[in-house]
């Protein structure tokens, strides 16, 4: 199925950039970032902003955009049939325009990639024609809150987003 992904959860403030690859079907469902019940993104959120998937999703993306946090997707379109990123029909993908939202969202200086996913299609996909003004960036992977990265315990996924958010955690610097 083709699958059109969010626009981003992101103010000007932004600092840090979290980049998935693509909804998933139960996000796309539910018209929400992260929307699977058992993805960990939002119960960390909760544990190191106090926006947890108790609260209306609005409430939750004020959260971030009050702790500085934009959240986008690497893909804008593509054909994926069920949730998984390794159904994505390479040759149907159609990337964000990532020129643009940096023009826009000049204080981000960090992105952080959502699992191996989103970072390996935004270095094949993005990076060759990142305009050369935004050399700038610093890039980290952090584990996938994905329920299907089930290596990892939620304990141990917060604390290494709790340390790749450290910046935004512990105050702006």
């Amino acid at each position: 199925m083709i699958v059109d992904g969010f626009p981003p959860i992101a103010e000007k403030s932004a600092e840090v950039l979290i980049l998935g690859s693509m909804p998933s079907v139960a996000s796309l469902s539910k018209g929400e970032y992260y929307g699977h019940p058992r993805n960990a993104f939002w119960p960390i959120m909760r544990q190191l902003f106090g926006a947890g998937p108790e609260l209306d999703y609005r409430k939750r993306s004020r959260i971030l955009i009050e702790h500085y946090l934009a959240v986008w997707d690497v893909l804008q379109t593509c054909y994926r049939p069920g949730s998984a990123d390794a159904n994505i029909d390479v040759g149907s993908i159609k990337i964000n325009d990532f020129n643009r939202f940096f023009e826009q969202h000049r204080d981000i200086k960090r992105v952080l990639f959502n699992g191996g996913a989103a970072e390996s299609l935004y270095r094949k996909h993005v990076l060759p024609i990142l305009n050369s003004c935004f050399n700038y960036l610093e890039y980290q992977r952090v584990p996938s809150t994905s329920p299907a990265y089930a290596a990892m315990s939620l304990e141990r996924k917060t604390m290494a987003w709790k340390a790749a958010l450290g910046i935004v955690v512990n105050g702006r610097q």
